[in-house]
């Protein structure tokens, strides 16, 4: 049982207090602290304009920890002090919003805004109103609740009506405020969007790459996922921001009358408001507002993929209403996808785990979206084909917010026609092997399991996130244990030792020790991750899920028939037959036998699962393209979890293609087949109503989802 110490009024506790005369009580000093600190947080995070040093605000900091180690007493739970407590969460609690968090309607051009402003208009009976136009900044939607002025909670948005509480990893993001200014309303809710600052994503991805580990795609995502850790001390080490721009309840206070004066009162309570919000009377302004960020969208230190304009007048707002999902009153004038034109120097092949020739466009380096372009994806011969591409060309490239851009297509100009047709290789670039192309298969492959390339591919593999999640083995080091010959098979990580470890070059202690236990730990991986981290042909993380659903150890797996395999939904005769192959390969089974000897758990405990009830039971899901709110594998889960089948490929027997940002060819299989589409919002709406999917399953497509999913469609994207 601790002994709470009792502060005695006679000591006295000197500090920076920045000509503030110095209390002598230490919980009245630990109270002039807080005011101190979240006074110069506000300077430095909101305002950009601090008046003390990194270094005099850290003195500060530790004077106030010091002063609660002495006297716990004088800690509370909107101190300074706590923006980071605790152990790792086990996960996220859902939480209703007790106002949902509804989504825009888009504009892409100046028509759609003034389309936008007529229905407007029309419905207002011809009464004039002024708009608000705000920068759309590329983050997280989330809500967050002050009780008495103090911070009580944090969700994100989910699916608009249920979120996930995210208070923990919310409490760490310094521009948030833990207690308000200016006397707010007891009670009161404030939308913002948190971010990832993009010097902050360089960072991580500049360590990242000296690591050998893969790189994160693009800030959005990535911000999201910090949220969304289990652990706050990695959100806080992220340096993560907010913009606020809602107050959307004030209990029984008055709410301001406009949005403006909404956007004032969130500034003078503490909160960081975007200083680039404009007033906007006419059209005219919001679209000279939307040229001009346009032009600067660059110069920020995030991102921003439109503009959101609103109609000023709450009153005016409550009329209009909500329309489905949308608001009546608002819409988001997005930024178009940026593109540029560069020459294609050269395609290269990449030989991928499963022996799959990957095709890599190398350009003349070019700047798109603000970032340097030197290399593009091909997918496949058939795909450079079909685009007519051709080393020599110029090119249209598109970038859209992900850090890997597109070729959309060549520039047709004089004697590009005399250009060669490109082929893709007779032979394994790295092993020399004949290449194979089996009917059906959009991919040429190497045969040859053996293939150098192959097993580095297939280590980075085994070890990432999805897979063994063994933190600290990035490219660069699979490829040195390759090349020092101390990992020629995947089971050889278990033989490892520390000397062997620090005897390599910059391989210091810490890091050693710290691949090692991330080794040890996953050794109790799940029987569905193995699974997928072997990297079985055809055996991704969905069909993973399904053996591990079904049988309860490898060697049951193993010793399974086709027959057997294909009565499993989901699994047919390709897949089954190279599961078969893959247990009665000899260098498969010394894998399987290495992870033994090494006491990899290659078992699970099975438990038996009714899923006859559940609303979507019998149903198929193909999720593809990016999702803002969530990450595939999530959105797999969630419909899973209500009985349906995630599939990777498009087939008659499809019933829902989910279709976020860039989806590709399957959104055109999709439509060609008449499959039903859905964007994200849609998916979202069926999750909150899985009955109504459940009634009628077969309902034709009436809208191809957002006006960004239709756009993708026409494109044949």
């Amino acid at each position: 049982m601790m002994t709470m110490t009792t502060p005695s009024a006679e000591l006295t506790y000197t500090g920076l207090a920045s000509g503030v005369p110095v209390a002598r009580h230490p919980f009245a000093r630990a109270r002039q602290l807080h005011v101190q600190l979240r006074f110069h947080a506000q300077r430095y995070y909101n305002l950009d304009a601090p008046v003390i040093s990194d270094g005099q605000y850290d003195t500060l900091l530790q004077e106030l920890r010091n002063l609660e180690a002495t006297y716990p007493g004088c800690r509370s739970a909107d101190s300074p002090t706590q923006r980071v407590a605790g152990d790792p969460a086990e996960g996220f609690r859902q939480v209703a919003h007790p106002n949902p968090m509804i989504s825009l309607a888009n504009a892409f051009d100046r028509e759609g805004l003034e389309a936008w402003h007529r229905r407007v208009t029309d419905l207002l009976d011809g009464q004039p109103f002024r708009m608000v136009a705000e920068l759309k900044i590329d983050g997280l939607a989330v809500r967050l609740t002050y009780r008495n002025g103090r911070f009580a909670q944090g969700a994100t948005r989910g699916n608009g009506q249920t979120g996930e509480d995210v208070s923990r990893n919310l409490r760490t993001v310094r521009s948030i405020p833990l207690t308000l200014s200016a006397h707010p309303p007891a009670d009161l809710e404030v939308r913002g969007e948190v971010y990832l600052p993009l010097d902050s994503f360089r960072k991580m991805n500049e360590e990242r790459e000296r690591l050998g580990e893969p790189l994160y795609a693009n800030p959005r995502n990535t911000g999201a996922g910090t949220i969304r850790q289990l652990d706050p001390q990695v959100t806080a080490s992220r340096n993560m921001q907010m913009w606020a721009y809602s107050l959307n309840d004030a209990g029984d206070a008055p709410m301001p009358a406009s949005q403006w004066a909404a956007l004032q009162n969130l500034g003078a309570y503490g909160f960081r408001v975007n200083p680039l919000n404009r007033t906007c009377e006419t059209v005219d302004e919001v679209c000279a507002f939307y040229d001009d960020m346009l032009q600067r969208r660059h110069d920020w230190n995030y991102e921003a993929d439109g503009v959101v304009v609103k109609v000023d007048s709450l009153s005016q707002q409550n009329s209009l209403g909500v329309a489905g999902r949308e608001p009546r009153w608002a819409i988001a004038y997005k930024f178009p996808a940026e593109r540029s034109t560069t020459r294609l120097l050269d395609i290269i092949i990449n030989v991928g785990r499963t022996g799959s020739l990957n095709p890599q466009a190398i350009l003349e380096p070019v700047v798109v979206s603000g970032a340097t372009v030197q290399h593009a994806s091909l997918h496949n011969e058939e795909d450079i084909h079909r685009k007519d591409i051709r080393i020599g060309d110029v090119v249209v490239i598109e970038r859209a917010g992900d850090v890997i851009p597109h070729i959309i297509g060549p520039v047709e100009v004089p004697g590009r026609e005399n250009l060669p047709v490109f082929r893709m290789p007779a032979l394994c670039p790295v092993c020399q092997t004949a290449v194979v192309k089996d009917e059906g298969d959009a991919m040429h492959r190497c045969p040859n399991s053996a293939c150098p390339a192959q097993f580095l591919e297939s280590l980075k593999h085994f070890v990432s996130r999805g897979a063994m999640d063994i933190d600290g083995l990035g490219e660069q080091w699979c490829r040195i244990l390759i090349d020092q010959s101390l990992v020629s098979d995947v089971s050889h990580l278990y033989r490892l030792t520390a000397e062997q470890l620090t005897a390599l070059d910059r391989m210091g202690d810490r890091l050693a020790t710290r691949i090692l236990n991330n080794i040890e730990a996953s050794k109790q991986r799940p029987l569905v991750r193995i699974l997928f981290a072997l990297g079985i042909f055809h055996v991704g993380a969905e069909v993973a899920e399904l053996l591990a659903g079904r049988y309860s150890s490898i060697d049951e797996i193993a010793s399974a028939g086709i027959a057997e395999l294909t009565e499993i939904d989901g699994v047919g005769p390709k897949i089954a037959e190279s599961i078969v192959n893959y247990f009665a390969t000899r260098r498969n089974q010394e894998t399987i036998a290495g992870l033994r000897a090494a006491g990899v758990k290659l078992w699970q405990e099975l438990a038996p699962v009714d899923t006859s009830a559940l609303p979507w039971k019998g149903l198929t899901f193909v999720i593809t393209g990016t999702l803002s709110g969530m990450t595939r594998r999530e959105a797999e889960g969630k419909v899973k979890a209500l009985g349906a089948a995630a599939s990777s490929s498009v087939s008659r027997k499809t019933n829902v293609l989910v279709a976020g940002a860039t989806p590709g060819t399957k959104l055109t299989t999709a439509d060609r087949l008449g499959v039903r589409v859905v964007d994200e919002e849609g998916l979202l709406a069926l999750l909150a109503d899985p009955a109504a999917l459940a009634t009628n399953p077969d309902e034709p497509t009436t809208s191809n989802g957002s006006a960004e999913t239709q756009a993708a469609l026409e494109l044949g994207e």
